[in-house]
């Protein structure tokens, strides 16, 4: 495995989640600070964090296909 393919299946994937978990740190802190109580967060997690579960889907359907294969 060369450099270029590390960076392109690996580096993306684990840069992206990290950036999944500082959103959901920022989401959070976001919900602590508002005072938004339990409905408060639970919808902040849903409305911001609708995105992130989409790349979330995208991947475990890419490895799902790409396994069939």
């Amino acid at each position: 495995m060369d450099l270029q393919t590390f960076i392109d299946t690996w580096g993306i994937t684990l840069g992206i989640g990290a950036l999944i978990a500082f959103m959901v740190f920022i989401i959070w802190d976001l919900a602590i600070k508002s005072k938004a109580g339990k409905f408060g967060t639970a919808i902040l997690f849903i409305g911001l964090g609708v995105g992130m579960l989409g790349f979330i889907i995208k991947v475990v359907i890419q490895y799902t296909l790409e396994s069939r294969l």
